[in-house]
């Protein structure tokens, strides 16, 4: 008897180890990207708001990523309607710039747009469009690709970014990384008028680091997964385009086993 209560014990005991194991490399997010919202365009704002409400109804959730072209045209007045939307949303969000979001002398230069996400969300606590925040076992890292001078449908990842991206992830190389960006660098495909410029020099950099299990990003409005030199490249569909669909994102890391990272692209019922 004694022998059976000591067993039993024991299998509990290690069921819950085990158990804590694998729940302490888990994280579930969603990504919207390319959502171009425009207050002038009544279709884009119910899709933006839907999603929202359905995005609310989900479990589990940790956090929603925006990867970019947030907004269709650079100017405060739509970034700040965009901001308004998105603040209903019950978890957290974090934001990527894309070629879209900003202009410098049309009056949304990178500095101007945190300035406007700040004043319409004082919650929100990142001031520069490269930032890196922190999730459980994980971190992820956002980069940012967007030109504001000049902007166009190309990204360029700048020496002093790319010199950024190294310095942290050296800092963070005993964990697991998940890089979001709005640029792809392994694109769906191929495309003189979206690339990205000089993107060898970002893919050398990472073979160094072979804690990123992924990149996730848009631009291309196309859905495409590939892994490439043992990291995951996700690119995803514009959620402004019919059908309307953002993406759930659930990696899995158990020691001893590969990361897993699992997607599901899910429609937003826009009537």
């Amino acid at each position: 008897m004694k022998n059976l209560f000591f067993k039993f014990i024991i299998t509990l005991v290690s069921g819950l180890l085990l158990q804590n194991v694998v729940l302490a490399g888990e994280i579930k997010f969603v990504q919207v990207t390319d959502p171009h919202f425009s207050i002038t365009n009544p279709y884009s704002e119910e899709v933006l708001r839907k999603t929202v409400e359905d995005i609310n109804k989900l479990e589990g959730v940790s956090f929603v990523a925006f990867t970019g072209d947030n907004i269709d045209k650079p100017q405060p007045e739509e970034l700040a309607a965009f901001v308004r939307i998105v603040n209903k949303l019950n978890v957290p969000y974090y934001l990527v710039i894309g070629n879209h979001d900003v202009f410098k002398t049309n009056g949304l230069s990178k500095e101007e747009y945190f300035e406007v996400v700040k004043e319409n969300n004082f919650l929100y606590r990142y001031k520069t469009p490269n930032y890196v925040f922190k999730k459980g076992e994980f971190v992820f890292i956002v980069v940012d690709g967007a030109k504001e001078v000049i902007p166009g449908n190309v990204g360029y990842y700048k020496e002093e970014t790319l010199a950024w991206l190294e310095k942290n992830l050296k800092k963070y190389h005993k964990k697991q990384v998940i890089i979001l960006q709005h640029f792809p660098l392994v694109e769906p495909r191929e495309s003189r008028s979206h690339r990205t410029y000089q993107k060898e020099k970002y893919l050398e950099l990472l073979k160094k680091y072979p804690n990123v299990k992924a990149v996730i990003s848009g631009h291309y409005h196309l859905n495409n997964e590939k892994m490439q030199d043992g990291i995951y490249h996700i690119s995803s569909p514009s959620l402004l385009v019919q059908p309307n669909q953002y993406k759930i994102i659930d990696i899995v890391s158990t020691k001893g086993f590969s990361t897993m990272i699992y997607t599901q692209l899910r429609d937003v019922n826009v009537e």
